[in-house]
């Protein structure tokens, strides 16, 4: 069992200019989708497991290379995160699924040499649906700078029985970050940084 691609989408920008002043260092942002038949449009199955074994390391591996490739190297990703969207004849369990397994994401993860766990959305939208992937740190979920979120849209996916199953990255934080981290928020708030729900 394979999935069946309709399409597969490359999207990159270079932000060289944010609100009135130049960026030090162009911000680029990526993103790999996949446009795929959903096997389990307009149909309740109590069981994806076996889809999902069998989906999930395809589409990991696909994604990842593309996504490294338009990088330059996994190295240079500093920010990371995942998207799925789900046709209207489907579940958002179905985006989720495939999206949600360490059989997908690891991937990635493994590609880049990640420590976080991957930012993500799971939405069900129509054609030319926003999709819009959150990014965080690889390596420090709690680094503000590198809170971002990639979006782009495909006009003609998803179909009603389709899923897109995307990826997101970015070479670097937001260009002039000057709010700080959690740490700080933490440390003036009184909390232990090695437990932040002690007072």
């Amino acid at each position: 069992m394979r999935p069946e691609i309709r399409k597969i989408v490359c999207y990159r920008e270079d932000t060289l200019i944010e609100g009135t002043k130049a960026a030090a260092h162009p911000l680029e942002m990526f993103a790999a989708a996949v446009v795929l038949k959903n096997p389990w449009a307009g149909r309740y199955e109590p069981d994806l497991k076996p889809v999902i074994l069998a989906f999930g390391p395809e589409l990991g591996a696909l994604l990842t290379a593309r996504i490294t490739e338009m990088a330059g190297g996994g190295e240079k990703i500093e920010a990371f995160g995942k998207a799925g969207i789900v046709g209207l004849d489907g579940e958002i369990e179905h985006a989720s699924g495939l999206i949600h397994t360490l059989r997908f994401g690891n991937h990635y993860r493994e590609a880049v040499g990640a420590k976080s766990y991957l930012a993500f959305t799971n939405i069900r939208g129509s054609a030319d649906t926003s999709i819009q992937i959150p990014l965080m740190d690889k390596n420090d979920a709690g680094r503000r700078s590198h809170y971002l979120t990639l979006q782009f849209a495909i006009p003609d996916a998803p179909r009603a029985d389709e899923v897109i199953v995307a990826l997101g990255a970015a070479t670097g934080g937001r260009p002039h970050h000057r709010i700080g981290d959690r740490y700080q928020d933490l440390k003036d708030l009184g909390h232990d940084l090695d437990n932040p729900a002690a007072v």
